[in-house]
């Protein structure tokens, strides 16, 4: 799954990276670990809940609402010029609560354990982050004229890589169904920085990585 690095890595990437930084006062690498492990298991999430026809609706609607259009990822100079305004952090806070509900804390644990983080630090940094992502899915739908639970399916999947190796199973639904002490996924949070195919490949190629 270190295929997500390719994305960290481009030049995208890596204006998310001092973006999400600076706007949170975050290190910077940090912020990287953190987003390395976090875009994955949001999307795994999204993948979750839209396995039902009520969650693939309100997925849908929320990307075709135009408040996801994909625009937020052409304006990221503008997104983090003089910090992020808080009606987008207030949008990521509503996004991390629908697709997280009640694993939300858990998760800010595990991977603020991992990066070296307090779970509110990574809040933040999710906050922003979430936005991002749900403008890239939203991008992805028009592009690809999703409309159904299916196609919603076959989307994100892709994001994923479509073909995820047991490891990496093992890692998206360890965290998300952690407790959040983080030991869970002791033994395989390294393959992060081990697997060099999978969703981050994808995900690199979607925002222009090398």
């Amino acid at each position: 799954m270190s295929g997500i690095l390719d994305l960290l890595n481009s030049d995208i990437g890596k204006t998310i990276i001092n973006g999400v930084s600076g706007t949170t006062g975050t290190d910077e690498n940090k912020t990287s670990s953190v987003l390395t492990m976090a875009m994955p298991v949001l999307m795994k999430a999204m993948e979750r809940n839209a396995s039902t026809p009520e969650g693939a609706q309100g997925l849908l609607s929320a990307l075709n609402s135009g408040k996801h259009d994909g625009s937020i990822l052409d304006n990221l100079g503008d997104l983090f010029n003089g910090g992020v305004d808080e009606n987008v952090k207030t949008d990521g806070e509503k996004i991390l609560g629908h697709i997280l509900g009640s694993k939300k804390e858990g998760v800010e644990n595990v991977i603020g354990a991992k990066a070296g983080l307090d779970s509110s630090s990574v809040s933040n940094i999710l906050k922003v982050a979430a936005p991002i992502l749900m403008g890239l899915l939203g991008k992805q739908a028009r592009q690809n004229n999703v409309s159904s639970q299916n196609d919603l399916g076959g989307l994100i999947g892709g994001l994923l890589g479509g073909n995820e190796t047991q490891t990496e199973q093992s890692f998206l639904e360890s965290i998300l169904d952690a407790d959040g002490d983080g030991s869970v996924i002791d033994d395989v949070a390294g393959m992060v920085l081990k697997n060099k195919k999978g969703i981050g490949s994808v995900l690199g190629g979607l925002f222009g990585g090398k």
